[in-house]
């Protein structure tokens, strides 16, 4: 089936794929059609190509060759890392490992209209037996495919997806309908929200029931006092995707903005760490301000089942500032 062909992203594809662009062609255009997101043999050169260039950009910190190949969620973490990173070892990283990726299987749905996504399931060289799961996007014929999300999750995490008649993955749109819990295009507000109030229909996980009982334990200490605040990622940069899982659910990517303000005691030293110190806007004396971006990835029941389940978050801290 198309939606489950398997490649190897091997060195030979991935010296080819730097000559070849990532926009790739299409003779129809999208906006009205409903045609395939990406061919498969398009697909495999973008994640070779993803591939060869992540190694270039990510043991030399190099934030604008990391532009050219992620953007969305994916792209503000990474792109800060490597900002903050070059600042604390200008020498660069000496003892960066290539990334490589085997048995990929592409998960590439039809779609009528901008943008376009399709999903790179993958085995990594970072973990083990755990599965990548790269979203790619654009937003127009003639625009790069960038990657925008990651989730790593392991193999047996990983949902059955439903297929189409022509055995193409299906994309679940944004907008609220009357199959499932919440709709992709409302989950990130759904999920700040319950950051905040612990209301809504989310499973118990580390994400949720256990990032409360962390930012209760964060208040135990008497030298300081953190105040979270949770916002939903609703910019366009951040757009969801999404597809039908076999179960009639959904397996939903979306990403959230998380401030945390640290305030010290008074008379207590204010420690900060070296690669947000490199984030940092304005000097941070009492008290210190992180902003963090997440990408998340759930698995959204059908209407009348409970329980959205996070499978996997990651974040990193994308600016900082003080007082």
């Amino acid at each position: 089936m198309r939606a489950r062909a398997r490649v190897s992203a091997t060195a030979a594809a991935l010296v080819l794929a730097l000559t070849v662009s990532l926009s790739g062609c299409l003779t129809v255009h999208g906006e009205q059609a409903v045609i395939p997101a990406v061919s498969e043999e398009e697909a495999e050169r973008v994640l070779a190509e993803y591939t060869a260039v992540s190694n270039e950009a990510n043991p030399a910190f190099d934030t604008a060759l990391n532009l050219t190949i992620e953007t969305g969620p994916l792209g503000a973490i990474n792109q800060a890392g490597l900002r903050s990173r070059g600042t604390v070892h200008p020498e660069g990283n000496e003892q960066y490992q290539d990334l490589e990726f085997t048995d990929t299987r592409f998960l590439i749905p039809q779609q009528a209209g901008w943008p376009k996504f399709f999903v790179a399931d993958s085995l990594s060289s970072r973990h083990g037996t755990n599965r990548w799961l790269l979203v790619f996007t654009r937003s127009r014929v003639d625009e790069d495919w960038r990657a925008s999300y990651l989730s790593v999750l392991p193999a047996d995490r990983v949902p059955e997806f439903s297929e189409d008649e022509d055995g193409f993955a299906e994309a679940v749109p944004r907008e609220a309908d009357s199959r499932r819990t919440v709709a992709p295009g409302d989950l990130s507000a759904a999920y700040t929200a319950h950051l905040q109030d612990q209301e809504g229909p989310f499973a118990e996980s580390s994400y949720t029931s256990g990032e409360w009982e962390k930012r209760d334990s964060a208040n135990n200490d008497p030298a300081y006092v953190t105040e979270f605040r949770d916002l939903p990622a609703e910019e366009e940069a951040y757009a969801p995707a999404a597809l039908r899982t076999a179960d009639g659910g959904a397996l939903v990517f979306f990403g959230s903005h998380h401030h945390e303000r640290k305030t010290m005691a008074e008379g207590e030293p204010l420690v900060v760490d070296q690669y947000v110190e490199a984030l940092l806007e304005s000097p941070a004396e009492r008290t210190l301000t992180t902003v963090r971006m997440a990408m998340q990835v759930a698995h959204v029941p059908a209407a009348g089942d409970e329980g959205i389940a996070l499978l996997n978050r990651i974040s990193g801290a994308v600016s900082a500032s003080g007082g």
